[in-house]
């Protein structure tokens, strides 16, 4: 039977470990359904009870292997790995050694372990993984569990969500275009560890609709917005903020408006919709025609909104044109006139002479994930070495500039070129940064605003990213976090793809209603339902409304509505602590059914059970302080499971485990 819910929320019951925020305990309880209490110590069995009522969604309690076929690393390339991680290390330590900084010592396996799960897992470790990490003798064990994950379906997860925030990925990106068929390519291209320069010019180029090419949900992202769309692009991809110098030359480094207007006009021929003389738009808009004609049959002239959705979404369809780009009206400097065309150049370097006959938009491309352009795989590096560490070593991660100098140019050198040694495979440039010993240092309390540099002794003590916090307690509270994935372009082409040269009225009104019945929004969100307690779907982040509401735990510890690159937030607030201490999404973890409920029930030998608990939540044994304070809590209530429950309700709420060590 399950812990009961309505404890006093005491948060002094284990008093080595710090509470991240001070409990309040005049917050309400008496909501909350007291659930049947556990058998009392000694040993005394219960009286028989009816059956307690399960309100977790059968979905998630059973235990369903997922299908994921997910791209392994190269397991025969392991030691050529950690040689490169050793490289990796003596730059690190030459820096520190000329700074006069002392590395921090090697992170305990129990800390690594939480570390690497956290990292590249996006969740704590369960308790059999915990056990089974914590007891081996493998002197490669570290090795082996970093190439386990790394290669798994939550390793998938976790960075769908690191590149969601960086891309902006939202199912609408404007009023009448659908994204899901994107944001699916997007997962896909990481479970298949599709080679970096690669993807990114995929998705630069595609032609078509997003669900026949997704990688066309890149560009239609800034749909109707050419100018931020280069901006936002070179801010990702090549770590440079450009942006001002649309309007003027840039206060702060050295682009001009005329450089701007430059680089733009390489995708200036870019169209994202279909235009009359393609096929089926001869007389007419096409979507137009069928929502008028449906305003004439249906009650009222009310139409469907998914009549009106599959009609106007077909409508969109990225394709490239001849076409000149001329500077604005009130150009103000002396280089060029006003409305004067502006011939195509990029910002450094120059185009691949393979590219040299290409139409302007592949031009562009080949010039920014070329392997001769260094600021793109400079910027890959950078990006992923903070994921890692913490901090980047060019800080902010997009803002290459000369006033924001790297703190080691010989380690970002040799991370860049690994990049490209590696041919661009992120798994292989990650395991070197996992296998390294700066990264699997003690982490070190540093902050960015302090305005002092970082060398690295070790990572960065950080806080969890929502994502992370919300898959770590699905990780606690179901045995199956993956009910459902989020629909692939392949999946939803037959629904969505439109003829307009055969289309009739009658024929789509069918498809549009087999699309209401399927993919269109409302009805989607009434399916994830099924797998919903109090209103929330226990399912892992990355399979979530992209973003989820702005009421939603996942915003409350920070994730950002993505309308900007990098928009998620770490900072603790007060909602946080309300939604860990009296939120509906903590509550799970106590409900019958529960992963830890039906573990630690499982387990007949109280010290067992206070490990099982410590092992679950913090991925380590309890120290003699922490038994001592949890004996004091099991000896204060004649009920077990109110102190076993006030026992994971105080580790839920400490700084330890909501922060990555």
């Amino acid at each position: 039977m399950p812990f009961p819910q309505s404890h006093s929320r005491r948060t002094n019951t284990v008093s080595a470990i710090k509470i991240i925020a001070i409990v309040i305990v005049s917050v309400a309880t008496a909501s909350l359904t007291t659930a049947p209490l556990m058998a009392q110590s000694g040993g005394k069995k219960p009286a028989a009870k009816k059956a307690p009522k399960i309100n977790l969604p059968a979905s998630v309690r059973d235990r369903t292997p997922l299908k994921m076929q997910v791209a392994a690393v190269n397991a025969s390339s392991r030691s050529s790995v950690a040689s490169s991680a050793d490289r990796l290390d003596s730059l690190v330590e030459d820096k520190l050694r000329s700074e006069k900084v002392t590395p921090n010592p090697i992170a305990s396996d129990e800390i690594f372990l939480r570390r690497v799960y956290l990292d590249v897992a996006g969740r704590i470790p369960t308790l059999t993984e915990a056990t089974e990490f914590l007891s081996s003798t493998d002197p490669e064990k570290r090795e082996v569990l970093i190439d386990g994950l790394l290669s798994s379906p939550d390793y998938v997860s976790n960075f769908y969500n690191f590149w969601a925030d960086v891309l902006r990925l939202v199912e609408r990106p404007t009023t009448n275009n659908v994204a899901d068929p994107y944001l699916g390519y997007v997962k896909d291209t990481i479970r298949t560890n599709k080679k970096y320069d690669a993807w990114v010019y995929e998705m630069l180029t595609a032609d078509g609709k997003v669900w026949n090419n997704p990688a066309t949900g890149f560009q239609l992202r800034d749909d109707g917005m050419p100018l931020p769309y280069i901006d936002n692009t070179v801010r990702v991809f090549l770590g440079t903020q450009i942006g001002c110098a649309q309007c003027h030359d840039h206060p702060f480094d050295q682009w001009s408006q005329y450089q701007f207007f430059q680089l733009a006009a390489f995708t200036a021929g870019t169209r994202t919709r279909l235009r009359k003389g393609d096929p089926g738009f001869e007389s007419g808009n096409p979507a137009a025609k069928l929502i008028s004609e449906a305003k004439t049959k249906y009650d009222k002239g009310k139409v469907p909104g998914p009549f009106q959705r599959l009609a106007q979404a077909n409508m969109y369809s990225v394709s490239e044109v001849p076409a000149k780009l001329r500077l604005p009206h009130d150009y103000a400097y002396e280089d060029a006139k006003p409305k004067q065309v502006v011939e195509p150049e990029v910002l450094w370097g120059k185009i691949p002479s393979s590219a040299a006959k290409a139409s302007p938009r592949e031009q562009f491309a080949a010039w920014l994930t070329s392997p001769d352009n260094p600021q793109f795989s400079r910027t890959i590096a950078n990006r992923l070495w903070k994921r890692f560490l913490g901090v980047g070593l060019v800080d902010p991660i997009d803002d290459f500039r000369d006033e924001n100098q790297c703190v080691n140019e010989p380690l970002l050198d040799f991370l860049s070129h690994e990049v490209i040694r590696n041919d661009f495979d992120l798994k292989e440039f990650m395991r070197t940064v996992l296998y390294s010993k700066t990264y699997q240092r003690e982490a070190t309390d540093y902050e960015l605003t302090s305005g002092t540099p970082y060398y690295f002794q070790g990572p960065v003590l950080r806080r969890m990213t929502a994502e992370q916090v919300w898959d770590s307690i699905l990780t606690l509270a179901v045995a199956n976090p993956w009910p459902f994935q989020r629909p692939t372009a392949e999946e939803m082409a037959p629904i969505m793809e439109v003829n307009f040269e055969k289309a009739n009225y009658d024929s789509f009104k069918r498809q549009s209603e087999k699309f209401g019945e399927t993919y269109f929004r409302n009805h989607y969100n009434r399916t994830l339902n099924q797998h919903a307690y109090q209103g929330n779907i226990l399912a892992r982040a990355s399979e979530l409304p992209s973003p989820v509401a702005a009421d939603h735990f996942l915003r409350q510890f920070g994730q950002g509505d993505r309308e900007t690159i990098n928009c998620s937030q770490t900072d603790a607030t007060v909602p946080q602590i309300l939604a860990m201490f009296n939120g509906p999404i903590t509550h799970v973890m106590l409900e019958e059914g529960s992963s830890i409920v039906d573990q630690v029930l499982a387990i007949e030998n109280t010290r067992d059970r206070i490990d099982a608990i410590f092992l679950s939540l913090l991925a380590r044994y309890p120290n003699p302080t922490d038994r001592k304070a949890a004996a004091q809590e099991l000896g204060r209530s004649r009920q077990d499971g109110v102190s076993y429950g006030n026992i994971i309700w105080a580790l839920l709420n400490t700084r330890e485990f909501l922060f990555v060590q």
